[in-house]
């Protein structure tokens, strides 16, 4: 039996090019740029290259997750909570930052560290609500193959395995690799917005395999709204590896400077007031500095 009676046909399609963003890094943006400056809940996709001293240094986050997903290298992070960690390849950090996070994001020594960050929207209920992380090392997170189909499950369900992670808004993200001539149908809630981003290969995405034509890495995806799923090919000679991410839209109006994301202008200039006056959840950003911060010597 099918598991997808009718697959999502893509509406929009975009190449994300390289851009600068924090401090010397490059981010490949393909959500939250002109052309597509929310796709709710999703905020921002970021697939980032980053090599010491470059980094994400001290910054602030308001009403809204950040997922940070490592393909290569490592990150370490820092809050001033004084929460410290390293982010390896294929390790998950999922930060719900709602009312307040000050912290750094700088690459491993070492090379050139390579992940995804999404970043998704809070319900206007749970923008204030107190931070939380859920953190994963790469080989706690669910896994599942079948029939030349690996999949990573970030967040949802895929190939009868489950993830741990808890969503505040519900979200799917799974990481999937086809061999070649492997063929794929994975179900996506009928509710949900959902887009495809491909990360190495290239496939066909849609209902019908023979007359499309091969879309290929760094490509995003946008899904329509009917069908139950998406169906995927690769006819190709090499591995296709892509995530494929779904959340429930929230419908409600997103006010946005940078990094604070509230329903309101108000909102907004009060998270300004607040971040500004080291108060209503910013509090110990006042004395706050990272290691990163110090050693990089501003």
């Amino acid at each position: 039996m099918s598991l997808v009676r009718e697959s999502r046909s893509i509406t929009r399609k975009f190449l994300a090019r390289p851009q600068q963003e924090g401090l010397g890094a490059v981010v490949r943006r393909s959500i939250g740029r002109f052309e597509l400056r929310y796709f709710d809940p999703f905020l921002v996709l970021d697939e980032f290259s980053v090599s010491a001293p470059a980094g994400f240094p001290d910054h602030p986050h308001r009403g809204f997750e950040t997922v940070t997903y490592m393909l290569q290298g490592a990150v370490t992070h820092e809050d001033f909570e004084g929460r410290k960690g390293t982010i390896e390849a294929g390790d998950l950090q999922w930060m719900t930052a709602g009312r307040g996070v000050v912290h750094s994001e700088m690459p491993a020594p070492q090379g050139t560290q390579k992940g995804l960050q999404l970043w998704i929207n809070l319900s206007s209920q749970h923008k204030m609500i107190q931070p939380r992380y859920q953190e994963i090392s790469s080989n706690n997170i669910a896994e599942a193959a079948r029939d030349g189909i690996k999949v990573r499950v970030i967040a949802g369900e895929a190939l009868g395995v489950k993830s741990s992670i808890y969503t505040r808004t519900p979200t799917m993200y799974l990481d999937f690799t086809l061999k070649p001539g492997s063929h794929l149908q994975q179900p996506i809630p009928k509710s949900y917005n959902a887009f495809v981003y491909i990360l190495e290969g290239e496939g066909i995405f849609g209902q019908d395999s023979t007359t499309s034509s091969p879309i290929s890495a760094h490509n995003l995806l946008l899904l329509s709204g009917f069908g139950d799923g998406l169906v995927a090919w690769n006819k190709g000679s090499k591995i296709l590896r892509f995530i494929l991410v779904g959340g429930e839209p929230l419908g409600e109006p997103v006010a946005q400077l940078g990094p604070f994301v509230m329903n309101t202008q108000e909102e907004i200039d009060q998270t300004i007031e607040d971040f500004e006056n080291y108060t209503n959840g910013f509090e110990k950003a006042r004395h706050w500095r990272s290691e990163a911060r110090i050693e990089l010597g501003y």
